[in-house]
């Protein structure tokens, strides 16, 4: 048994640990995790009560666990957890951070002394921010995530592009994203109908990130977890979480929220991938593995053309040889030809694209 499964079975998945995040970070394997998502303290150093014009309360953050003597004391914890980050994070692993513009251009200096390497500083716009009650200066109508990988030279990451292309209509996603803030059904409320936390996350913005920056089976830790929003749905896109919180009552609501999460089947978490990612099968691996014979003949899907394989794969016409691609582009007078789509094969009294038969093989593959 190799090194990653002995630190994978020590691992507390699925699990809220209580305590200080610096700690329960240090006291995890070494390397051990994929992903990390932080909502970190913003540190807003609020002064006094914010109020609405008709005098009524706003209900801000004023929680002491948001509370900080000075910027020099955030960012020594700032630096502390990302240290401690950085030693749990597999070699592939990587990191996302959320913060207002009260913190996150501290954190971002952090990432960098630190050695991580900043990918992307996405901006969240909320379609329904909180409004600017005082007056005194613009809507706080954003907030800023930083995602990150462990070091400059790491060569290889997750990052699902197509299906960040396929979630946005076939479009490139960019770094602004429009979504809510939490609120109605999904804003938890606690026994005198408050709000259960002051900053919970919407799980659309966690379902994009997770969906974006891990697989399935995947472990993502979350060192601030307040009620659960990241392990919610990491259980319903079947990855496993670690969840790191001091507080009781968040901890109480956290798991009640994610006891009546239903994950997802494996099949509806599959998504969209690159054909670059796909395994290369050269159309002689058909021919070696008896799915198409020597002597076959295939043809257009019109029959307009024909060609007959050879036992090393190639193809051979009236006035040429070569490969599939070749041989497709030279009866059509083009200059290149997918071969995989052009010709086709005949089975069971009816034309089908040779495509049908890498598509096997890479199933295959993809089970052994």
């Amino acid at each position: 048994m190799g090194r990653g499964t002995n630190e994978a079975a020590k691992l507390p998945n699925e699990q809220i640990i209580q305590g200080d995040c610096i700690e329960a970070m240090n006291a995890l394997p070494e390397k051990s995790v994929d992903l990390i998502f932080a909502d970190p303290p913003y540190n807003l150093q609020l002064g006094g009560e914010l109020t609405r014009p008709d005098q009524s309360k706003v209900d801000a953050v004023d929680d002491d666990w948001d509370k900080f003597e000075s910027f020099a004391t955030y960012d020594k914890f700032t630096r502390e957890w990302l240290k401690a980050s950085k030693r749990v994070l597999k070699d592939t692993g990587a990191i996302w951070v959320i913060g207002s513009y009260h913190n996150i251009f501290r954190v971002g200096s952090s990432l960098q002394d630190l050695g991580f390497w900043i990918m992307n500083d996405v901006i969240w716009r909320k379609s329904n921010p909180m409004p600017n009650f005082r007056g005194t200066r613009f809507t706080n109508a954003h907030e800023t995530m930083i995602w990150a990988t462990r070091d400059e030279n790491q060569k290889k990451y997750t990052f699902n592009y197509d299906a960040m292309k396929s979630l946005n209509d076939d479009l490139q996603m960019r770094s602004d994203w429009v979504l809510p803030i939490c609120t109605g059904g999904e804003r938890l409320k606690d026994g005198e109908g408050d709000k259960a936390h002051p900053t919970q996350k919407p799980e659309a913005l966690l379902h994009r990130i997770l969906l974006a920056t891990t697989n399935a089976g995947d472990t993502v830790l979350d060192p601030f977890f307040g009620t659960g929003t990241t392990g919610a749905v990491a259980k319903k896109l079947g990855r496993k979480f670690i969840g790191i919180e001091r507080e009781t009552k968040y901890i109480k609501a956290a798991k009640a929220r994610i006891a009546k999460v239903l994950p997802s089947s494996a099949e509806d978490l599959q998504v969209t991938t690159s054909k670059k990612a796909e395994v290369r099968v050269p159309f002689g691996s058909i021919v070696e593995r008896g799915l198409i014979e020597p002597g076959t003949i295939l043809t257009d899907p019109m029959r307009r053309h024909a060609a007959r394989v050879r036992a090393d794969g190639s193809l051979v016409c009236r006035d040429a040889t070569g490969s599939i691609h070749k041989i497709g582009a030279h009866v059509q007078g083009l200059d290149a030809c997918n071969g995989w789509t052009y010709w086709h094969f005949k089975t069971d009294g009816k034309l089908k694209p040779i495509d049908i038969l890498r598509q096997k093989v890479r199933a295959e593959m993809g089970s052994a």
